[in-house]
């Protein structure tokens, strides 16, 4: 578990799978360009959280976190920010590369408490604070999902030049 706390410092683990993905698929290389980059931006945002909250981290007496940290700050937490903003981002792009990403960012989410570095409400914010990032990043194209604020309508149909001839006012 361990481990996989160190890959995914920083979103370097999202960031590494955003570039290969980009020299892999040609036809979407700049939405998976933008996908790299939303790792370590959600790690900055969530520090801003971090400055303003001041939430220290959990202290159990004689039960020394599983692992290292680099602050003392808790809330929320960046590996859930990071995890979950990637995964957003990597649904819009391919939403059958969801599931997985999904399932790896829950087990990122799921060992900050086991390691003893978060709460779990500082990495349901965490999530929620990724959500709301991997949604609003830009640049990605909707994979064929509907638009976030509402539901894709299919196009009107085409309506004969006789009927519109009418229509018209």
């Amino acid at each position: 578990m361990s481990a996989l706390a160190l890959v995914t410092e920083w979103g370097l683990l999202w960031t590494g799978i955003g570039l290969a993905a980009a020299a892999i698929d040609q036809p979407r290389r700049a939405r998976w360009l933008r996908v790299s980059a939303i790792g370590p931006l959600a790690v900055g945002v969530n520090h801003l959280a971090k400055v303003a909250v001041r939430r220290e981290r959990p202290r159990l007496p004689g039960l020394p976190a599983l692992g290292r940290v680099r602050t003392s700050r808790s809330f929320p937490s960046a590996h859930a920010a990071s995890s979950t903003a990637a995964a957003t981002a990597i649904s819009r792009v391919v939403p059958t590369a969801g599931p997985p990403a999904y399932a790896l960012a829950t087990l990122v989410c799921l060992t900050r408490p086991y390691l003893g570095a978060h709460y779990p409400s500082d990495v349901l914010a965490g999530a929620a604070l990724g959500l709301a990032l991997g949604r609003a990043w830009p640049g990605l194209g909707d994979g064929g999902r509907a638009p976030a604020g509402g539901v894709r309508m299919p196009p009107p149909p085409e309506m004969p030049l006789a009927r519109r001839e009418a229509a018209a006012p």
